[in-house]
């Protein structure tokens, strides 16, 4: 795809996604859901991609939708057949085999703070606004953020985000547990960056695509021992594997581990497990 109102370049084995129309405050359209999604789809089928950054041009992340339709801005022809679009890139993004970091440069109002919701380790700009503002505009939260919000920062903040749908600091957001670090504007990429180099310097990229996974799809289980069995089976494959013996082999030899397996052809024969339920 011709990427028109995203970027998207890779470097040191770190993809950034900025997204990219500045004018219109990296405001969210038809055409940055399909980009984005078609990014996520890149950045997984290239091994040489560890880690995503998703950040903004300018000087906001995302200020939501954009609102140039009007009215029928959120209009749908039936609500039966309809999937919201700020969902499928939430969707899309929590099925990442690369963890990915939102640098949030600017404010993020809208599906622009739920589209960061899957996202794995969030950081904000102190000029970071957040607004999760859906009853303000006569609707409700979207892109599957009901599910995503309240795991994060629990059910009593969520519910006074959402129902309040008021704009926020980006130190409140921090209070809140929405994001792990709050930084001036200039250390903000160089952070996130440092957070990518950590994980791509030292971990197999097998090991953490599945414990990404068990991590965020655990936070649905009814009981410990659904994570039980499939941590069972999880360190049972890798404990099998030529990235285990480096692993192992790397530390008893005080050396920087060198690992092989490759995310696009090493996965186990069990992933991705969630699909043996699929979803209508």
């Amino acid at each position: 795809m011709d990427f028109q109102q995203i970027d998207y370049a890779v470097a040191d084995r770190i993809a950034t996604i900025t997204l990219d129309r500045p004018d219109r405050m990296n405001a969210f359209t038809e055409r940055m859901r399909r980009e984005l999604i078609d990014a996520f789809d890149r950045a997984d089928g290239d091994d040489d991609v560890r880690v995503v950054i998703v950040t903004g041009r300018g000087r906001a992340f995302c200020a939501g939708a954009d609102l140039a339709g009007g009215g029928d801005t959120f209009r749908s022809e039936s609500e039966e057949v309809w999937r919201d679009g700020g969902g499928q890139v939430s969707l899309r993004i929590f099925e990442s085999k690369k963890p990915v970091i939102a640098a949030i440069n600017g404010p993020a109002v809208g599906v622009g703070a739920t589209m960061t919701l899957p996202m794995d380790i969030r950081l904000a700009s102190d000029s970071a606004r957040f607004g999760f503002v859906f009853a303000r505009r006569g609707i409700t939260p979207e892109a599957c953020s009901s599910w995503f919000l309240p795991r994060l920062v629990g059910v009593s903040q969520a519910l006074e985000w959402v129902l309040s749908g008021r704009v926020f600091p980006a130190a409140e957001a921090l209070a809140g547990g929405l994001v792990r670090e709050v930084l001036p504007p200039d250390e903000l990429l160089p952070r996130a960056r440092a957070l990518a180099r950590e994980i791509a310097d030292n971990t197999s990229a097998v090991s953490v695509a599945l414990a990404r996974q068990l991590l965020w799809r655990m936070l649905g289980a009814d009981h410990p021992m659904e994570a039980h069995k499939l941590d069972s089976r999880a360190i049972s494959w890798m404990g099998r594997s030529p990235d285990a013996a480096e692993g192992v082999t790397s530390f008893l030899e005080k050396r920087p581990a060198r690992f092989s397996m490759r995310p696009s052809r090493d996965m186990p024969p069990f992933y991705p497990w969630w699909k043996a339920r699929p979803f209508e």
